[in-house]
């Protein structure tokens, strides 16, 4: 993981407004900011009714997306394609599954072009020690 000076002014930024520790900044191609922050810190990043995360995404001019970090990778899995409900996500020989029956839900972590899952293989790898994240 590399951070520029965009990515540690941004982090920066959103540290001092928001009290939140972060754990990395990825800045998306459709110019929103994704800021991953630590376990404990997600509810101090959206402060009381999102007033945090509305008051950063206006001083920044950019949509905010926060995801909350997890030592247990299907946790963090779980918390990349929150607020889509999955019947489940387990770990077998390196390789992420999961499971939805819904084939909308399927095609919202799917993404256009696979899109999504790229940025969740991406993310998921750069963390763990995992080779794949699949759909089944």
């Amino acid at each position: 993981m590399k951070l520029n000076l965009d990515s540690i002014n941004n982090i920066n930024l959103f540290e001092r407004l928001t009290g939140a520790r972060v754990k990395d900044c990825l800045a998306q191609g459709d110019g929103s900011l994704w800021f991953l922050v630590e376990e404990g810190s997600i509810k101090k990043a959206l402060g009381k009714d999102n007033s945090n995360i509305n008051r950063v995404g206006r001083i920044m001019k950019k949509k905010i997306r926060i995801i909350g970090f997890s030592k247990d990778v299907c946790k963090f899995v779980r918390n990349l394609i929150y607020p889509n409900k999955v019947d489940d996500i387990k770990l077998e020989e390196k390789i992420v599954k999961i499971v939805v029956q819904d084939s909308v839900i399927k095609g919202r972590i799917f993404g256009r072009s696979r899109e999504n899952l790229k940025k969740i293989n991406d993310l998921v790898k750069n963390y763990f020690d995992v080779e794949e994240v699949k759909i089944v």
